[in-house]
């Protein structure tokens, strides 16, 4: 279970929730895996109360399953919310990135430089296990130089289904080539060039089902048939 520090004005619940999204979303919560409150609890240092709470937000999400006198489980990854993701993914990051090409400044291009600099330097050093983390904040910070960070929050939830197997990518198929996409789309929000911009979001977001069958193959306990 990896935790974090607690954020001054954070309620227990609202820790509980983004810690366990957090490891749902690098699998350090496996698909599958039943969830000791106790432990949970433990781990984070607050009450079981709050921690059930978040643990009920997540399953209207469809990421916990809950089964009466049996427990809870995080849910194995299910083909069709991860097309419902990427679907919604793909019409707002599209949608996005054009905001961004107009909104762009040179604050906001800094920001984006600094960051697929750090995946190049990364990559380059074989330190792969950084860039998923760095490949999140990267698209994030696309949304916040287009003003629209807000609407990243709202759908980061339904996200993780995604975001799950987008890091199975990484682990298991080994595929950088995200790594590539990220400094060809800084390029097109730098030059304010939408078409190239969409283009390159749609071809970056069809990945997964191109790694599917190899993500599968190494991973068939994690799926739901």
């Amino acid at each position: 279970m990896i935790t974090d520090t607690k954020y001054p004005r954070e309620t227990a619940r609202d820790y509980a929730l983004r810690m366990l999204k957090e490891n749902i979303l690098s699998l350090e919560l496996k698909p599958g895996t039943a969830i000791s409150e106790n432990e949970l609890s433990a781990a984070l240092k607050i009450s079981r109360t709050p921690l059930r709470e978040a643990i009920v937000e997540l399953a209207k999400a469809y990421l916990i399953e809950i089964y009466p006198q049996k427990g809870s489980f995080i849910s194995l990854i299910d083909p069709k919310m991860v097309e419902e993701a990427r679907f919604l993914r793909r019409i707002t990051d599209t949608a996005v990135i054009e905001t961004a090409c107009d909104e762009i400044t040179d604050e906001g291009i800094a920001l984006l430089e600094d960051n697929v600099a750090l995946q190049e330097y990364y990559l380059s050093k074989g330190m792969t296990d950084k860039i998923f983390e760095l490949d999140n904040q990267f698209h994030k910070s696309i949304y916040v130089v287009a003003k629209k960070d807000i609407i990243y929050e709202i759908h980061s939830t339904l996200m993780i289904h995604f975001d799950r197997v987008r890091n199975l990518s990484v682990e298991t198929v080994k595929d950088f080539k995200v790594v590539g996409d990220h400094r060809a789309m800084l390029e097109a929000i730098k030059n304010k060039d939408k078409k190239t911009a969409v283009e390159l979001v749609n071809k970056h977001l069809g990945r997964y089902q191109i790694d599917e069958k190899e993500i599968r193959s190494h991973r068939p306990e994690y799926f739901k048939a």
